[in-house]
């Protein structure tokens, strides 16, 4: 297994489709040999989608047919090959490829983002959300959120001189996404602070370290004890040296390590706003949730397309990393499903007799992966609301500057269980209290989650969650599932696995 960040070392990258042509079987009208860099670019992702693309049997076979330099951009080419596949119900099943410039790499493999380090959404009520209370989610310490005192909780009065902030209206969501996410680097906040406090803070966009576990703690409850933690991303443990962790696996371990020396027997995962990462973390977390007995048995199953199974997809030869030292490609991955089979391998001691996900339409790919790989294995109950919907994942296909994401597999449990594309189920449906921080046992996701760890049910007494009060207006679960995917910006939301030359 070799590290991701070995990706970023372009070995012999540059414009693919100039190499990828002689690579190409499946029609004889292949692309010009000449034109400007974007063009080419254009190029490649067609003539990798063809081959790759987890559903390429949708897309036209000819370049004629397609011809990807019709497209004004990278994205809009993307755009059009996501609209082929469709669901039964004329649904465009995929809602995922994208491309950039290695920001993902950056995150996911090197823990390192470039943001304000925070993300806001509307609080969560009993039967909505308030369109006229912005909080601010989570904050990242480190972030040049964290470090200019913001936290979450905290209320959003003004952003940039702004105070119209109604989530009910689709131009106020736009110039909040363009706000958070736009090009400007820096932003201006009123904020009021849990103590009633108002601040104005201004944050500049900067590099910093991400640390994706927000929140640890043990509860009492009865004669058991239970763990919690917050994990935001799932960050690669594997360094460019496979023999020397991340700090995120040592950050990762001293919390498993902690809950195994307090003997807990159950355990609460809040993946409220876990986008996803790295497979191999997936794995490594699911094997310390496992039960003994589990060790052995499938995992997951990956499936890849049939060019790739049957070893047809030669483009894939100009893909090119380091394996023991040896320049090889991705064409020599094998991709059979049968050589795609991860089995559980229990890690720790810890004997969990249950697991509870806090879960949002947030929470996606590889934090669906985790759950869907232990729900047919062990006792797993899910608080909050439907998750994503992302039972597909990809490596990352270098063409020029670019890193191109498309989907390359659908992953299965050992059910054959894999179809999740509109998330998976909740046990108990609940709105995000955003006004408690994470860990408060009062908190409505938790406080769910330790009562029925106390009495076989999720009923909370209301003393016990927060005491704000249903406003004259509140926004539709529906309403706030739209606005909260504008919110979300461009958050990585996926599963990213490194393929191995077996």
């Amino acid at each position: 297994m070799y590290s991701y960040s070995i990706f970023r070392k372009r070995f012999l990258f540059g414009l693919f489709a100039i190499l990828a042509f002689g690579a190409c079987k499946k029609s004889s009208d292949n692309p010009p040999k000449t034109g400007t860099r974007d063009e080419l670019t254009k190029d490649s992702i067609y003539l990798y989608a063809r081959e790759t693309y987890l559903w390429n049997d949708a897309l036209p076979s000819s370049y004629k047919s397609f011809n990807p330099r019709q497209y004004s951009s990278f994205q809009d080419e993307i755009n059009a090959l996501k609209s082929y596949k469709r669901s039964t119900s004329g649904r465009a099943l995929d809602k995922y490829s994208f491309i950039d410039e290695g920001e993902v790499s950056d995150e996911i493999g090197e823990g390192i983002s470039g943001d304000y380090g925070f993300f806001v959404g509307f609080n969560g009520l009993e039967g909505g959300y308030d369109p006229l209370d912005l909080r601010i989610n989570y904050v990242y310490s480190g972030s040049p959120a964290g470090t200019a005192g913001l936290s979450r909780g905290d209320q959003i009065l003004q952003i940039n001189g702004n105070s119209n902030l109604d989530g009910r209206v689709d131009a106020n969501i736009n110039f909040l996404n363009n706000a958070l996410f736009g090009p400007d680097r820096t932003i201006n906040l009123r904020v009021r602070k849990k103590d009633n406090s108002i601040a104005d803070v201004s944050v500049t966009k900067a590099r910093y370290n991400i640390n994706p576990i927000l929140a640890s703690n043990v509860f009492s409850v009865g004669s058991k004890k239970v763990g919690y933690f917050v994990l935001n991303s799932f960050l690669q443990i594997s360094g460019s040296d496979e023999d020397v962790p991340t700090p995120f696996k040592t950050a990762l371990d001293q919390v498993l390590n902690y809950f195994q020396s307090q003997n807990i027997t159950e355990l609460v995962v809040d993946l409220r706003y876990n986008g996803g990462g790295s497979v191999e973390t997936a794995n490594y977390l699911a094997n310390w949730f496992v039960p003994a007995a589990q060790s052995g048995n499938v995992m997951h199953v990956d499936h890849f397309n049939q060019t790739m199974q049957s070893g047809k997809a030669t483009i894939l030869k100009n893909q090119k990393f380091l394996y023991n030292g040896e320049v090889v490609s991705y064409f020599d991955v094998p991709f059979a499903a049968s050589q795609n089979t991860e089995k559980f391998a229990k890690k720790g001691s810890l004997n969990l007799s249950r697991i509870y996900f806090l879960v949002t339409g947030n929470s996606a790919s590889a934090s669906e992966l985790v759950i869907n790989s232990l729900a047919p294995v062990m006792d797993v109950k899910l608080i909050g609301h439907p998750t994503y919907g992302k039972p597909v994942g990809f490596f990352a296909i270098h063409i020029d500057k670019y890193d191109l994401y498309i989907p390359q597999f659908q992953t299965k449990n050992q059910k054959g269980v894999g179809e999740y594309f509109d998330g998976l189920s909740v046990n108990k449906e609940a709105n995000d209290d955003i006004t408690r921080a994470f860990g408060d046992p009062a908190e409505r996701y938790l406080a769910s989650a330790l009562a029925y760890s106390a009495n076989g049910n999720y009923t909370v007494s209301s003393t016990k969650t927060s005491a704000t009060t249903r406003p004259l207006v509140v926004m539709s679960n529906e309403r706030f599932k739209e606005v909260n995917n504008k919110l979300e910006g461009n958050k990585f939301k996926g599963m990213v696995d490194k393929p191995r030359k077996r």
